[in-house]
């Protein structure tokens, strides 16, 4: 699959390094850097995006303005991407209004979009389109399966990332979460998933009346929480 990645900042740039480092082999991912200072409405697309654009399957776009989101169909248009995944990990980079109008504009194109929100809520269920469910197989709602020491069953020898979050959050709460008492396993991750830091805002959202960055830590919570639970741990207290 061929993922072309938009991006602005800081940001963006974390989200597609960590996707491009921990991606199947078989995966080429790209991406074209958009410049900041944009304008509130953009007129031209042409005196912002490059003449030409590497092909893709799947565009990504992770721009840090609202300004990135209206170019999503002319970035489309010269990558010849069949699906886009948009998400908002801080609604003032992709409002509601906005999301709503560019996926009407790629529908009218043949091209399926999604917006999670956070990027972490990603999951193979948000979309049938094959590159969207590929991609959501591997990145997106985090999802683990926990170890434990064959000499001390209370406590975590290994965590299995099935499939980690785009920003990578996953893979480092993984790596620190070993010897952790199980009792104490679910909580560990969520101090761990702020530390790494999540980028989700602390905004309020007024969808979820919660921030997008303690939606995304409930998630990877939740996730060992239910891992616990498989091992039969839950039912004991020592």
């Amino acid at each position: 699959m061929r993922i072309l990645t938009a991006i602005q900042g800081y940001y963006g740039e974390r989200m597609a390094e960590n996707i491009r480092r921990n991606c199947p082999p078989n995966w080429e991912v790209n991406h074209v850097t958009l410049p900041t200072g944009l304008p509130a409405i953009v007129d031209d697309a042409d005196e912002f995006l490059p003449r030409e654009l590497p092909a893709a399957d799947l565009l990504i776009s992770l721009g840090e303005d609202p300004a990135v989101a209206q170019m999503i169909p002319d970035i489309v248009r010269r990558s010849g991407a069949r699906a886009v995944i948009a998400p908002a990990d801080n609604r003032a980079w992709l409002p509601f209004g906005l999301a709503r109008q560019i996926k009407r504009k790629l529908e009218s194109m043949g091209v399926d979009m999604v917006c999670p929100v956070p990027f972490c809520a990603l999951t193979e269920d948000d979309s049938q389109n094959p590159y969207i469910q590929e991609f959501a197989r591997h990145f997106g709602r985090p999802d683990v399966d926990i170890e434990f020491y064959q000499d001390d069953r209370h406590r975590v020898g290994k965590v299995i990332v099935r499939r980690e979050a785009p920003c990578g959050s996953t893979l480092f709460v993984a790596e620190r979460l070993v010897g952790a008492w199980f009792r104490e396993a679910a909580e560990k991750a969520g101090l761990l998933h702020h530390q790494f830091p999540c980028m989700a805002t602390m905004v309020v959202d007024r969808e979820f009346e919660d921030t997008l960055m303690h939606r995304a830590g409930n998630m990877l919570k939740q996730t060992i929480q239910q891992s616990i639970k498989d091992a039969g741990l839950d039912r004991y207290s020592v």
